[in-house]
């Protein structure tokens, strides 16, 4: 388990997955336990596939593969490339298993920049082939919310309209339900998540905070350019998912083909592509 501290701030990551595991300012944690009665994991990092595909599978270049819902980082141990008091970056390799269900060679940092209440975390995905790869990448983070989700509020910078696209199991299908009209609040209830998460494609925001009404506590969420937001929780637990992505669920007719996956992203032989997100800790009263 990785360490780093500055000032009364500090976060602990494991090398499995390179997955966050708490981030505390004065002790009180903004990162769910990872309770395994419960849900197991607290902030996953989500690569080379965000979601499930149709029946686990995918074709690239005429030649069928299997992969498992949300790819294999979250339970891949990361070397640990470099650390100081407030910094750490983790990097993951392909191996002869990666290679069995995704055939690139690659290179996939995690790099984590610890300031005064914020977590800066840059994911950096490098193509180390001759051609092109496709791939997603996204995270999915779980925030503590000790008193109960329907007690918080997402709160937007700008209003949004945002329809939720439905999930059929791993899958996503051309239904929706509107969930705010011309509103930055989004008051969170257990009746969103009877069947799974909210699927947002279209929210105009770049950040948001997820407040306790009551006391101001919470986080603010920045996200830049993440075209795909997913909110999930389970029924009655104490947190609540807030995962951008650069992917998505696979198409309930999906034709299989990866490239054609809705947002699916692509980086040319010898390039990074690079992402961030900024979690700060709101302490509230």
């Amino acid at each position: 388990m990785i360490t780093l501290q500055k000032g009364r701030t500090k976060v602990t990551i494991n090398e499995l997955g390179a997955e966050m595991k708490s981030f505390t300012v004065d002790g009180v944690d903004y990162i769910w336990t990872g309770d395994p009665q419960v849900w197991a994991r607290s902030a996953p990092n989500i690569f080379p596939m965000t979601g499930g595909f149709r029946d686990d599978k995918y074709i690239l270049e005429g030649k069928e593969y299997v992969m498992p819902k949300h790819g294999f980082a979250l339970n891949s141990t990361f070397e640990v490339e470099s650390q100081s008091e407030t910094e750490a970056v983790f990097v993951l390799r392909e191996s002869d298993d990666t290679l069995k269900v995704w055939p690139y060679s690659f290179e996939f940092r995690v790099c984590y920049k610890l300031d005064d209440e914020k977590i800066t975390i840059d994911y950096k995905v490098t193509n180390k082939n001759g051609n092109t790869m496709y791939f997603s990448v996204g995270s999915h983070d779980g925030f503590a919310t000790p008193e109960g989700i329907e007690d918080y509020d997402i709160i937007f910078p700008e209003k949004e309209t945002l329809d939720s696209y439905t999930l059929f199991g791993n899958l996503i299908g051309e239904d929706k339900t509107r969930i705010i009209t011309d509103s930055d609040t989004l008051s969170l209830k257990y009746d969103y998540f009877a069947v799974d998460a909210l699927v947002f494609k279209d929210v105009k925001s770049q950040s948001l905070k997820l407040v306790n009404r009551n006391t101001g506590r919470g986080i603010e969420l920045q996200f830049p350019n993440f075209p795909v937001l997913m909110v999930w929780t389970k029924p009655g637990a104490g947190y609540v998912c807030i995962e951008p992505w650069f992917g998505a669920p696979d198409d309930v007719n999906s034709n299989y083909d990866i490239t054609n996956k809705f947002a699916i992203q692509k980086v040319l032989a010898g390039d990074t592509f690079t992402c961030t997100r900024v979690i700060t800790a709101l302490e509230g009263k």
